[in-house]
Parts: structure tokens; C-alpha cells; sequence
């Protein structure tokens, strides 16, 4: 999971950058977040794998806190980028890059939350049964992505980035929310206390 959101952050803010397509760029700074939240994950899965008795270690929940600063902060920065959009009327050059993300990302989060599923049942694991059911989170921003960038692309409809957009917004929004739920211990969508991370 690292090693992918590294990988299609990079790729996602270079094209969404060039082709200025917001969404695509906010999908992008949205996948080094997430790589926040995966460290936390994999921090949490050693000490529990060394440990099964241990409590929740300093940097899990200052990964927890600073994933959702940075998902608030992420929000903001889009809903301002957006309202200059709307208010210059700037559209995209091309959202093809757009949508070849999206198709590979739903692809790969689909075999994530698969094999983590299979294996956190196998290892009768509930911290990585529940990391593959946050991973649906980004394949529904993939699917956002799929279909703005698709739409814009392919029919040339007006402000499609800017929808994309607010879809991003609202699951940066909603992960923020969830990564301070997390730290703070209290469950939540895709959370439990072995899963605090």
C-alpha cells in the first residue's frame, strides 16, 4: 500500500500539475496522506505482531492526528482552488491521465482490500481486515476520478473537475474525521481499537 500511494502520488500531482486538473492533483496529495495513515498501520501491525498485549505507542497516534490535520488541510486548500476555477472559469487541458490513474488505482485497491480481507482471515487478524475495508474508501475516490476525468475527457462537459473535486473534498473531509475518531480510541467506519492505526 506505501509503496503504491508513493508511486500514484507522484504520478497523479505531476500530470494533475501539467494538465492542471484539480482533481487529479488532489487525488494525488490525498495518496501521500493515505502513506501517513499506512505507516501508522504498519507501525501498529509490528508492535502487535511483537506484542499482542501492548498499547497503542506515541507515534500511531501522532500519525492518527497529522493524517487528519493534513486530509482538513487538503480540503481547504481544494475548496479555495476550486472557487478560483469556477470564478476564472479555468477548465483542464486533458483529464486523460485522469482517467488511466483511476482505472489502474481501482484495479489496485480492489486486489488490496481482496488479499487483506483473505489474509487478515487467515491470520484471524482484525487490524488488516479493517485496513482493507478503509482501502474502499480510496476506490471510491478512484471511481470519482474515473468518471470526472472520463466525462470531461471524452464529452468536453463544462466543470466536470470541479465535481470531481468536491468529491475528493468530501472524503477528505470524512477521512480527516475518522483518522481523529481513531486516535482519540472511539470507533468508527473502519476503525476499532486494534485497528487505531
Amino acid at each position: 500500500t506505501i509503496v503504491f500511494n508513493v508511486i500514484e502520488g507522484l504520478v497523479s500531482v505531476y500530470f494533475g500539475y501539467t494538465d492542471e486538473t484539480l482533481t487529479l492533483l488532489g487525488f494525488g496529495l490525498d495518496s501521500f496522506i493515505e502513506t501517513i495513515s499506512a505507516f501508522g498501520v504498519l507501525q501498529m501491525i509490528t508492535r502487535i505482531r511483537l506484542n499482542p498485549e501492548s498499547e497503542r505507542g506515541i507515534f500511531e497516534i501522532s500519525a492518527l492526528r497529522i493524517t487528519g490535520w493534513c486530509f482538513y488541510a487538503l480540503a481547504t486548500i481544494l475548496i479555495i482552488s476550486a472557487g478560483i476555477n469556477l470564478i476564472k472559469g479555468n477548465q483542464p487541458e486533458s483529464t486523460f491521465a485522469g482517467v488511466i490513474v483511476a482505472l489502474i488505482s481501482i484495479l489496485t485497491m480492489w486486489l488490496l482490500i481482496h488479499y487483506k480481507i483473505s489474509i487478515g482471515k487467515k491470520l484471524n487478524s482484525q487490524p488488516i481486515i479493517s485496513d482493507a475495508k478503509c482501502n474502499q474508501v480510496c476506490m471510491y475516490m478512484s471511481v470519482i476520478l474515473l468518471i470526472t476525468s472520463g466525462v470531461y475527457e471524452f464529452l468536453h462537459i463544462p466543470y466536470m473537475d470541479i465535481l470531481g473535486t468536491a468529491g475528493v473534498v468530501y472524503f477528505c473531509i470524512k477521512e480527516g474525521r475518522e483518522a481523529f475518531s481513531k486516535a482519540a480510541g472511539i470507533h468508527d467506519c473502519c476503525s476499532s481499537e486494534s485497528c487505531s492505526s
